[in-house]
């Protein structure tokens, strides 16, 4: 037995006869008891955004589809918060179109909040020893540096036996970061109990992904360099700030987008045929596709903006340095777009365009595949000169099929007709999917530990160039499409 595992037993043993946590042990002594095994979920930055807006209500998705799932929520965080103060909280996050649902009760009726320094390791020790259950789930709701800090603590004191670390994203600030925290987590637990969190990555937008491609006929066929000619994946969002300078001002689009989310979506769509949609053909598959990954020509082949003041929906938007936090030293992008190479067989001389941005005049998620144009068309035919496409849209997952065909009332006047349909969704919000595969133990929807070095590796060149100003910042109104002159795909 390892010394972390002796650790964990050691501190069972110690919590089982212990009366000085009755709170929480007497509650977890009758959990034993039960025919079903109790999870605990305990948050580190409990009382930030991300808790209240997302994670929380992912929570009571899932608890809503399966309400005899039994979790119990322990918030921590430096900031004192009461008993009221925390109840209240979540009770308005677990709340669904209003109602809190049977399961949301439930948990809403055995959560609690402990103010702790969780890089502290007498007060994480404390912490952890306070929480008597069958498994423990600790989720990192933290900046990268603070989440190294805490592992650091936990590495120190062991963890439970079966303890699993969810780890928000970015993983890191940069690839030595990501090389460091990955050599650090897997000492205190496997690689299989480790979550890294990207919750773009819902299940169903996965197998949505796939289905499309691989049980088509029409589209597997045709889906490499010899027919398509370029591939676009857009995150465009109308949100501004909305109070999260601090974390926002230091990372900007290209990290806090592309590094993740849309690397990855990248590397679905790339993806060689696998032969199965297990956790460990797909993340083999995905790392396959980031290994061959590279930005050839950070100066010409990125670019970044930053929004001026304007208005999006009638609301008044100010200059992003005006925006309250912002250190306009520090030359943060809130549009960033990246053209990625993936050096195989299938997509040697293919870009791969990558582009997200804030204060945008419309939400666009989505990924849009253009062909080739044929290689010959009869004479006689006109009026058409736009290649087709697919469009694959996120959130709700649902895709258009661009193609040629007669113009109406005059057959030799080409068109285009659009196919639309709709992609099956669950009914769960992305956390609650992220949620319930961590706690189902499936790590589908988590980035190994090398996916996400390889994301660093590939974007790191431009971060180097940009410090450097070598590539210039355009401006674009906030409430516009992006700055004149940008190429923008419907």
């Amino acid at each position: 037995m390892s010394p972390s595992q002796t650790a964990g037993r050691t501190r069972r043993e110690a919590r089982a006869s212990t009366a000085t946590n009755l709170r929480a042990g007497s509650e977890c002594k009758d959990r034993r008891m039960a025919p079903k095994p109790s999870t605990t979920l305990l948050i580190l930055g409990a009382s930030g955004d991300l808790t209240s807006r997302l994670l929380l209500p992912g929570i009571a998705t899932l608890l809503r589809a399966q309400p005899a799932r039994r979790v119990d929520i322990v918030g921590a965080d430096l900031r004192e918060l009461d008993e009221v103060e925390w109840q209240t909280r979540v009770r308005t996050a677990l709340q669904l179109d209003g109602v809190l649902g049977s399961g949301a009760k439930t948990a809403l009726g055995g959560t609690r909040y402990v103010a702790a320094d969780a890089t502290d390791p007498k007060a994480l020790q404390a912490l952890i020893d306070s929480i008597a259950c069958d498994r423990l789930v600790i989720y990192f709701a933290l900046p990268p540096h603070v989440t190294e800090l805490v592992c650091g603590a936990l590495e120190q004191i062991g963890v439970p036996e079966g303890t699993i670390l969810a780890i928000e994203k970015p993983f890191g600030d940069s690839l030595e970061a990501a090389q460091r925290l990955n050599a650090l987590v897997t000492r205190i637990v496997p690689e299989d109990r480790i979550f890294r969190i990207d919750h773009f990555l819902g299940l169903h937008t996965v197998l949505n992904l796939l289905g499309l491609r691989f049980t088509n006929r029409l589209l597997e066929p045709v889906w490499d360099r010899d027919s398509i000619s370029r591939v676009e994946i857009l995150y465009d969002e109308t949100v501004t700030l909305e109070g999260r300078a601090g974390y926002y001002d230091r990372n900007g689009a290209l990290r806090d987008m592309i590094q993740s989310h849309l690397l990855q979506i990248m590397a679905l769509i790339a993806i060689e045929p696998v032969a199965s949609v297990s956790a460990r053909d797909l993340r083999d598959a995905i790392g396959q596709v980031l290994r061959a990954s590279s930005i050839v020509d950070p100066v010409k082949h990125t670019r970044r903006a930053r929004y001026t003041s304007g208005s999006i929906e009638g609301r008044e938007v100010p200059d992003y340095v005006a925006e309250e936090g912002v250190d306009a030293k520090l030359g943060t992008e809130t549009l960033a777009e990246v053209q990625v190479e993936v050096a195989t067989a299938r997509w040697a001389g293919v870009p791969f365009i990558l582009r997200s941005g804030k204060s945008l005049a419309g939400i666009r998620k989505r990924a849009i595949i253009h062909w080739k144009p044929p290689a010959h068309v009869p004479e006689g035919f006109g009026g058409h000169d736009t290649p087709d496409r697919l469009v694959i849209d996120f959130k709700p997952d649902g895709f258009e099929l661009h193609i040629t065909t007669n113009g109406e009332g005059d057959p030799f006047t080409l068109e285009q007709t659009v196919l639309r349909g709709e992609l099956g969704g669950g009914a769960l919000l992305p956390y609650g999917e992220v949620l319930a595969s961590i706690l189902d133990s499936d790590p589908r929807l988590a980035v190994r530990g090398d996916a996400a070095e390889q994301c660093w590796r590939i974007v790191e060149p431009v971060l180097r160039t940009w410090q450097r100003d070598e590539v210039p910042m355009h401006e674009y109104r906030a409430g516009s499409k992006g700055p004149r002159g940008w190429r923008t795909n419907a």
